[in-house]
């Protein structure tokens, strides 16, 4: 089973994904210059988005090159010497990753659940006297530190307590066996017409210069613009549900998943420009057909407004994908979806025509259309 959520979002001015040069990503689409917003970019809005956590009742994981830090800090706290503490905690993390860890951090990013921390720290500290030994003693004794980690990597083999790991995958080099594969896809979001690209010039002044200087004491530019997006996300339930080992976790994370994706609006220059804008039109489709649509070709030819003079670029490219979801539903007549659940603005009713029916009254109410439709997760023998 997939569940899919196909979202048109309009934002105001904003400069929300820049690239190296600092202007706003893009791409060329349908022959035209489309503002994009990168898969990385709203993946980190979905992990930070409150409503994740709070939905899933389980903290996210942290990407860090700190593990050793980390849990250095956790066994200080459980009345370890400072130093010491640094010292295991580094042969620890060296041992995960496989190299030694330099000027207290890994050589690459790991992303480790809070239940991983947790027990590493508690490992450590009820082996405080061995590992000590170990790290301490040119041929110790006894070991302790690799046996640890692959007792570590074996119970978290295809397997993780955070959700956003579950979704979004892990993926170590040195270490494989860590690696999970991600349950969630995600698409740029492109804007469904053409853009092109604006500036703002802006100057700052010196706020105690004397009154008879003039002209400004600092000038700069900034690049900017103004697009209505489609996004399309995708969660494989079967994998959900594989990674996380956990029947109710996964339904909470699709759950929170669905509202977070809603919601969550990328960080870039937003105390410029305030883009805090919300979704115009979401519809969530849960399907065991095995298929799977981006529907991103409804707007393979740009929108353009229509020529009501009311009419802006949501309308048209909602009237777009509403048309194109039809086509597909209409020639595939072996696809069914087991549940669809339709949001839109009641500005923009009128522009559905074949989805109208999957309309949900409330937000609970298009939440749960989804979350009712999902079917136990696989027992594992």
């Amino acid at each position: 089973m997939f569940i899919e959520l196909h979202l048109i979002q309009s934002f105001a001015p904003a400069n929300l994904n820049r690239d190296d040069t600092g202007s706003p990503k893009d791409a060329i689409f349908g022959g035209s210059r489309r503002a994009r917003i990168s898969s990385q970019a709203f993946k980190a809005a979905i992990r930070r988005e409150p409503v994740f956590a709070e939905k899933t009742k389980v903290p996210v994981g942290q990407r860090t090159k700190r593990m050793a830090g980390e849990i250095a800090q956790r066994l200080e706290n459980l009345g370890r010497s400072a130093d010491e503490a640094r010292l295991v905690s580094e042969a620890f993390a060296g041992a995960y990753v496989k190299k030694k860890v330099e000027k207290e951090k890994t050589n690459v990013l790991v992303y480790l659940s809070e239940e991983e921390f947790d027990w590493m720290t508690l490992q450590l500290h009820q082996n405080w006297d061995i590992a000590l030994h170990e790290v301490t003693e040119k041929k110790p004794k006894e070991k302790i530190i690799d046996v640890l980690r692959n007792e570590l990597v074996k119970q978290t083999k295809n397997r993780t307590s955070a959700p956003d790991i579950a979704l979004f995958g892990r993926m170590l080099a040195s270490n494989p066996t860590t690696n999970i594969d991600a349950a969630c896809q995600v698409a740029h979001a492109l804007s469904t017409h053409a853009v092109r690209m604006e500036m703002d010039y802006y100057t700052a002044m010196d706020h105690l210069k004397p009154t008879d200087v003039s002209g400004a004491d600092m000038v700069g530019f900034t690049s900017f613009n103004s697009a209505c997006y489609y996004r399309y996300l995708r969660i494989d339930w079967g994998l959900l549900t594989e990674n996380l080992q956990d029947d109710g976790l996964a339904r909470r994370t699709v759950e929170g998943f669905l509202r977070a994706a809603m919601s969550a609006i990328p960080t870039g220059k937003q105390n410029a420009f305030a883009a805090q804008n919300s979704v115009n039109f979401a519809m969530a489709v849960a399907r065991d057909d095995g298929k799977s649509w981006n529907l991103v070709n409804a707007f393979e030819t740009a929108v353009k407004p229509t020529h009501n003079p009311d009419t802006g670029y949501i309308a048209p490219s909602i009237q777009a994908l509403d048309a194109y979801w039809h086509d597909l539903t209409s020639f595939y007549d072996d696809s069914e979806a087991k549940a669809t659940a339709v949001y839109v603005m009641n500005k923009h009713q009128s522009a559905l025509t074949h989805l109208a029916d999957y309309r949900q009254d409330t937000y609970t109410q298009w939440i749960e259309t989804i979350i009712e439709a999902l079917p136990a997760a696989a027992q594992k023998e």
